[in-house]
């Protein structure tokens, strides 16, 4: 995807004066603005900022691969999917399915009703699905990989130490975190209140939502095998020989299977 481009992001008024070029945003596109226009009237505040530092991770990230934008990845695709990739966890996009696609879905609509192609659609839609499918997001292309790596140090840290502290520092100066993992967290457990559907017992959601309720109330694999119509035990395991530990029952009264090598 190859934008024309516009003044600068400060023209806009959708990024403050940045002290480092980590913290700076590329010259924009007017889909791009438009993206951020709406991320920042749309989301909490501490919402808006973590989809920008997703993206200054990200290009970050990539840059300490080896990767440059243009040539091994497209960076606007990275800089929308990053900036869109939580809109579903806002009423702007909140529909019955898990906020990950509700998001994808509505990010490839707003690419669509501003003139981009389907190809692009495609990728940010894949941006946002696949943003906390870790294993599968790495798989999916370079902007969906790049994308998910940037959004992943933000959250958790993961690939913090690839990084120069001082870019960790001025990123994080320029959009301050507020407690976002707790903050992003909440939102993603009141969703999930108000309609289960968005935390099925698999899903990332799910997880979450498991996390803040007593224990049970949110299934997990073990739960959903054992209440299956089909009715499958797990198989015998081989006898132990004489004076063995015997292995630890699960809450159903059912002998853990033992595990080959364990």
């Amino acid at each position: 995807m190859t934008p024309k481009t516009e003044e600068g992001p400060s023209a806009a008024g959708t990024s403050p004066a940045a002290p480092h070029p980590a913290a700076a945003l590329p010259p924009l596109s007017a889909l791009a603005r438009s993206a951020l226009q709406f991320a920042r009237e749309t989301e909490p505040a501490f919402l808006y900022a973590h989809s920008v530092r997703s993206y200054l991770f990200a290009r970050a990230l990539a840059e300490a691969g080896g990767l440059a934008p243009g040539a091994d990845y497209d960076d606007e695709l990275v800089l929308l999917g990053c900036i869109l990739h939580d809109v579903g966890l806002t009423a702007a996009a909140s529909g019955h399915q898990r906020f990950e696609v509700e998001g994808a879905d509505f990010a490839a609509r707003f690419l669509r009703e501003r003139g981009a192609d389907e190809e692009a659609a495609r990728v940010v839609w894949q941006v946002v699905a696949l943003h906390t499918s870790e294993g599968i997001a790495s798989r999916m292309g370079p902007e969906v990989a790049v994308a998910h790596d940037g959004i992943a140090l933000d959250v958790l840290g993961r690939g913090r130490e690839r990084l120069p502290a001082a870019v960790l520092e001025q990123v994080v100066a320029a959009y301050p975190r507020d407690g976002l993992a707790w903050a992003i967290t909440d939102l993603i457990v009141d969703q999930a209140l108000a309609d289960p559907a968005k935390a099925g017992p698999l899903s990332f959601p799910g997880q979450v939502l498991r996390g803040h309720l007593p224990p049970g109330a949110v299934p997990g694999w073990h739960d959903l095998v054992r209440a299956s119509p089909w009715g499958d035990r797990p198989p015998a395991a081989p006898s132990a020989p004489a004076g063995a530990p015997q292995a630890p029952a699960d809450a159903s009264g059912t002998a853990a299977p033992s595990r080959p090598g364990a």
